[in-house]
C-alpha cells in the first residue's frame, strides 16, 4: 500500500508535466473536415426504388417488421390488375426503419435497393424529413452509389416453379385419360412456399379468389382451411383447378423475374388431396337452416347458372335448375375434352352445389316441356344462363356439305359417346382453344382406329397473335397435329359430292384500320389441304329458340350477345341473364357472372313482399 502511494505521488507531483502539452502545438491536426466519406461497398443506406420495375405489390410493406413502409397512391402511374400493376409505391419512415434490408431481399421485381448514402439534412420545418418516397435518384435527387441490392446470394424469392408430372405424348395420344397427374404433397408445399402473399392474383381474378389465403393454408399443410378459402368465391374448384384461364398467374409478382406461382395447380391439389366426401361435408355445413320463402328458376346448368344457384341457396332461397340434356355441367361437360377435364371432377363440383340444397331437373327443355311463361308464374325470379351450344359457319363455298362439321357439335358427340365416322384426314378451321380441342380429340380417335394422325389446323392469325393457349399448341404438336399460321379458308372442294379438301390463301391482314373484321388475302399464296372432313371452329352462339319470337324481339342484343344492365337484369324486370350468352366462353368469368347475378337477384327478392312468393 505504501509503495502504491509513493508511485501515485511521483506521477502527479512532477512540475514539468503541464509543459508537455506545448509539444502538441507543433503537430499537424488529425481531425478530418465534416463531409461525406465513402461507405463500405455493401453499406445499407437510404432506399432507392426503380419505379419502372416496381409494380406496387406491397410485399416490402408486408415483410417489414417495424411497420416502416407505407404504400402511397401515385395517380400518375398506370394501374392494371390484369397485368399485375398497382399505382402504389413504398414510402419509408426512417424513424422506424432498422435497415435490415428484408424489403430488398424479398422484393419480387428487384426494384428496391439500398444506396450508400447516409447524410440527410433538411431546412424546411414544415416537412416531415424522415418520411421519404424513394425514387430511382436516391435521397437527394442525385445519382446514388449502389449499396445493398438484390443478388443471387440474398434473393429470398424462389423463381423456379415445381414441375407438374405429365404423361408423355406416346402414353396419351390414343386415349382420353387426363394428361397431368397433379402435385403430390411435397411438390405442393414447396410450390406454395414460393408465394409472397402480395395479392396481385386476387385483383386479377374475375371472381377475386382468396388465392393467397388458400396457398398459405397449403403451405401450412391445412387442406381443410385451403378448401374453405377456395369456396369463398368458387364452387367450381375442381373445374377451375384444371381448365381455368389462370389470368391470376399472369399478374403474379413472382413472375416478373421468374416463373409465376402455379396457382391453378395448387387449387387442384387442395381439392383432390382432401377428398370429395370431406369437401362436401365442409361445404354442406354452411347450408342455411331456414327457408326464405322465395323461389328462383335457373335455365342452364353451366358454371354461371350453378354458381348463382349455389349463392342463392346459401341465402335460403328455393332454387331449381333446369337442364335439357341428361347430365348437368353445361359447356364444360360437352365442350371440354376429358383429357383436360375428367367427367368425375366436374361431377364432384356439381355434387357440392347440390349438397347446398340446389335441385337440378334434367332432360327438361324450357319451351317444350315447360313454357317460359310457366316458369315466370311459378317463381319470383328467372335466370337465363345458357351456353354457346351452336357453332358459327365460315359460309365459304361448300361449307354447307354434310362432311363439314361444327367443332362444338363433334365435341358434344364425343362426350356423349355417340358414334360417327372418324376421318382418316381432317382440316380444322380456326386457331383458338376449341380448335385445339377438336383437333386433339380427332387425333386420338384416328390413332385408335388407324394407328396414325392426319389432322391439320389452319388459323388466320400468326403465331405471334395466336388465340389458343401456348400449352394447348405445344401439346397438340406433340400429339401429331400440324398447325399452320396465317391461312384463310376460301372453299371446300368436292369430287362428285365427295369432300376432297380445303382451299386456303395466305392472310395479309385480318382487321381494317377501325379494328373491324375485314381480312385481306394473297391469292398467289394458295394451298390445297387434302382431307375427308372439314371442321369449323371459328366461334359459337347461343340457341335462343326457347325464348320465342316475341320475347326475343323485346330483349336487347348486340352481335348475338344478350345485353344486361350493371345488375345483370335484362330489359324484362323478372328476367336476369349471365354466363356465356352474355360475356362469351370462359369458365371463370361465368363463375364471376354467377356471383354477380346472385347478389342482384337476392337484393331484388328481399325487396318483395313475402306473400307474393307464398301465393305463387
Amino acid at each position: 500500500m505504501k509503495k502504491a502511494q509513493e508511485i501515485k505521488h511521483t506521477d502527479s507531483g512532477s512540475i514539468l508535466n503541464p509543459l508537455k502539452t506545448l509539444s502538441f502545438f507543433a503537430r499537424k491536426p488529425v481531425t478530418e473536415p465534416l463531409a461525406p466519406r465513402p461507405a463500405a461497398d455493401r453499406y445499407r443506406g437510404f432506399h432507392v426504388n426503380d419505379w419502372e420495375k416496381c409494380v406496387g405489390c406491397s410485399t416490402c410493406q408486408k415483410v417489414c417488421d417495424n411497420a416502416a413502409i407505407t404504400m402511397v397512391t401515385v395517380p400518375s402511374i398506370e394501374q392494371d390488375p390484369l397485368k399485375g400493376i398497382r399505382n402504389l409505391r413504398p414510402a419509408i419512415d426512417y424513424g422506424r426503419c432498422c435497415w435490415c434490408a428484408l424489403c430488398v431481399d424479398l422484393c419480387p421485381t428487384g426494384s428496391i435497393s439500398l444506396s450508400r448514402e447516409y447524410v440527410h439534412t433538411c431546412y424546411d420545418e414544415q416537412l416531415d424529413s424522415y418520411f421519404i418516397l424513394p425514387d430511382p435518384n436516391g435521397m437527394h435527387d442525385k445519382q446514388f452509389a449502389e449499396g445493398w441490392n438484390k443478388t443471387p446470394e440474398n434473393d429470398l424469392v424462389d423463381h423456379q416453379r415445381q414441375s407438374m408430372p405429365e404423361r408423355s405424348p406416346e402414353e396419351r395420344g390414343d386415349n382420353f385419360d387426363e394428361i397431368v397427374d397433379g402435385y403430390d404433397r411435397q411438390r405442393a408445399i414447396v410450390e406454395a412456399s414460393r408465394c409472397v402473399q402480395c395479392g396481385m392474383c386476387h385483383d386479377a381474378c374475375p371472381t377475386h379468389m382468396h388465392a393467397p389465403e388458400y396457398i398459405r393454408a397449403i403451405w401450412e399443410d391445412d387442406l381443410e382451411a385451403a378448401v374453405e378459402q377456395i369456396y369463398r368465391t368458387n364452387p367450381f374448384a375442381h373445374t377451375c383447378g384444371r381448365v381455368c384461364t389462370h389470368r391470376c398467374e399472369t399478374a403474379c409478382s413472382v413472375g416478373h423475374r421468374g416463373e409465376p406461382i402455379a396457382i391453378r395447380w395448387l387449387k387442384r391439389y387442395a381439392m383432390d388431396a382432401l377428398g370429395d366426401q370431406r369437401v362436401r361435408d365442409i361445404i354442406a355445413a354452411q347450408k342455411p337452416d331456414f327457408a326464405s320463402g322465395y323461389r328462383v328458376a335457373i335455365i342452364g346448368s353451366g358454371p354461371a347458372g350453378l354458381t348463382a344457384a349455389f349463392d342463392l341457396a346459401k341465402q335460403g332461397h328455393k332454387v331449381t335448375v333446369y337442364e335439357g340434356l341428361n347430365q348437368a355441367g353445361g359447356m364444360p361437360r360437352y365442350g371440354i375434352p376429358y383429357y383436360r377435364l375428367p367427367a368425375d371432377r366436374l361431377d364432384a363440383d356439381i355434387e357440392v352445389i347440390k349438397a347446398m340444397g340446389v335441385e337440378i331437373v334434367l332432360n327438361t327443355w324450357i319451351g317444350q316441356d315447360i313454357s317460359l311463361a310457366q316458369l315466370q308464374q311459378d317463381n319470383d325470379a328467372v335466370l337465363l344462363a345458357l351456353g354457346l351450344q351452336l357453332g358459327r359457319s365460315t359460309r365459304i363455298p361448300g361449307s354447307e356439305h354434310a362432311a363439314v362439321h361444327k367443332a362444338v357439335s363433334l365435341l358434344r358427340m364425343i362426350a356423349h359417346g355417340e358414334a360417327f365416322n372418324t376421318p382418316k384426314s381432317a382440316v380444322i378451321i380456326g386457331g383458338g382453344n376449341v380448335a385445339m380441342d377438336i383437333a386433339r380429340s380427332l387425333a386420338r380417335l384416328q390413332r385408335q382406329q388407324f394407328g396414325q394422325v392426319d389432322v391439320t389446323v389452319t388459323a388466320m392469325e400468326s403465331f405471334e397473335h395466336f388465340l389458343a393457349d401456348p400449352e394447348e399448341v405445344k401439346e397438340a404438336r406433340e400429339e401429331g397435329v400440324q398447325i399452320l399460321q396465317s391461312r384463310g379458308p376460301q372453299e371446300c372442294l368436292y369430287d362428285e359430292q365427295q369432300l376432297t379438301g380445303l382451299r386456303s390463301w395466305g392472310v395479309l391482314s385480318i382487321f381494317d384500320e377501325q379494328g373491324r373484321f375485314a381480312p385481306h388475302f394473297d391469292d398467289e399464296d394458295e394451298r390445297i389441304h387434302a382431307c375427308e372432313m372439314v371442321v369449323e371452329a371459328i366461334g359459337q352462339m347461343t340457341d335462343v329458340e326457347l325464348l320465342g319470337e316475341d320475347l326475343t324481339e323485346r330483349l336487347q342484343w348486340q352481335r348475338g350477345r344478350l345485353q344486361v344492365d350493371e345488375f345483370c337484369r335484362t330489359s324484362e324486370s323478372w328476367l336476369w341473364a349471365a354466363g356465356d350468352m352474355v360475356k362469351g366462353p370462359d369458365v371463370v368469368h361465368a363463375v364471376a357472372d354467377g356471383h354477380a347475378v346472385a347478389q342482384s337477384m337476392n337484393e331484388y327478392l328481399k325487396s318483395l313482399p313475402l306473400r307474393q312468393s307464398q301465393e305463387n
